[in-house]
């Protein structure tokens, strides 16, 4: 386990361990996020505790041509159920993140700091959202780290059927336009997989993240 301090320095993923975790401590600066995302690592922990770093092994992440949309999100994708815009109220959405209620989850891992420092990423151009709209009220979305070639998802959340969902394949479309290499979602879970996600081994998504 690595222990970081001022120095704006994180060790080789290959140094995480079975869980994933590579290192604690150090600071949520804009400099410290870039440098993690760009190094195929991100934050995760418990409101409260040290900060965690992970570079986890495998990872889950969407290759945009194994996309699943069921016949039944395709309806509702095709009547226009929802709006989908990209980037107007980042803020709103992370909030939105941070006080939804998950299954098995007690308390949330979106602090009042990582929101602050996820916005200031936001006015940087860094993090992005997608906001998903049912009659001009918000219901669902997504936000994460645009690396400009990948896109690294964090969280997203969902106040009525499918919200989530939506966000999520609009994104993927978007993406897949713009010729990006792969949505990264980080850990799996069966909701992302039934989206067509997958788990890849840590090099390979590493050689994907460096390449050009």
């Amino acid at each position: 386990m690595y222990y970081l301090f001022n120095d704006l320095f994180f060790p080789p993923v290959t140094e995480a361990d079975e869980e994933g975790v590579l290192a604690i401590g150090g600071d949520l600066s804009s400099e410290r996020l870039q440098l993690a995302y760009k190094s195929g690592i991100f934050p995760w922990f418990n409101e409260g505790e040290p900060i965690l770093w992970w570079a986890p092994d495998p990872r889950m992440v969407l290759f945009f041509d194994e996309l699943v949309i069921s016949k039944s999100m395709r309806n509702i994708l095709n009547r226009k159920m929802f709006k989908v815009t990209y980037n107007k109220n980042f803020r709103e959405v992370i909030s939105n993140c941070q006080q939804i209620k998950r299954d098995g989850q007690n308390g949330t891992w979106i602090s009042n700091e990582m929101i602050d420092a996820y916005c200031k990423l936001n006015e940087e151009g860094i993090a992005k959202s997608v906001e998903v709209w049912q009659d001009e009220t918000l219901v669902g979305g997504l936000y994460g780290i645009d690396l400009g070639n990948i896109f690294c998802g964090e969280s997203m959340f969902s106040k009525v059927s499918n919200a989530s969902k939506v966000a999520f394949i609009a994104l993927a479309l978007h993406l897949q336009k713009q010729n990006y290499k792969l949505l990264d979602c980080q850990v799996y879970n069966p909701h992302l997989e039934s989206l067509g996600c997958r788990e890849i081994e840590r090099e390979e998504f590493m050689s994907i993240l460096k390449s050009k």
